[in-house]
Order: C-alpha cells, then structure tokens, then sequence
C-alpha cells in the first residue's frame, strides 16, 4: 500500500459468514498477520489490479500499427464528421 504523509485512518466494515471469518482469521495467523491487515493488504491489491487492468489499453502489434499509422497520418474527414463537428 503507498505510503502517505498524514495518518488519517477510515473505517470499513463487512459482514460474513462465521466459516468465510474463520477461514480469514487462520489465514491472517499463517502470514502472522492481524485480521484488518490481512484484509487490508489482499483488497487493496486485488484492487490495484482490477484498476490496472481496466485502466490498460493492450492492443495487437497489428492494431498498434494500425493505430500508429491512423494518428500519424489521420483519414480527410468525410462530410458525416464535418456534419457532427458543426454541431458544437
């Protein structure tokens, strides 16, 4: 988790099942870890994950090319798009 300059804390809370809470807290005892930092380190980064990986664009190297070539050198715009932008 980064690191920040201020200690300011929130609070999250959660219900489960006594069998999912059991199961965090061996979990948490094996890694020698407290139950809220347990918690805390695996949710932040199964988030940091599904933010990355919805964040990221991954493209063929063909698409990329493709894409490359388009922005370089961009199509002349046809009379729907000068259509469009007159509308702004």
């Amino acid at each position: 988790m980064p690191a920040t300059a201020h200690t300011e804390s929130v609070r999250i809370n959660l219900r489960t099942s006594p069998e999912a809470k059991a199961l965090i807290e061996r979990a948490a005892a094996i890694m020698g870890s407290t139950v809220s930092g347990f918690m805390l380190q695996n949710t932040y980064e199964a988030a940091r994950r599904i933010v990355a990986s919805s964040d990221a664009l991954v493209l063929s190297q063909t698409a990329f090319e493709a894409f490359v070539a388009t922005c370089e050198k961009p199509p002349k715009p046809t009379a729907a798009l000068r259509k469009l932008m007159a509308l702004r």
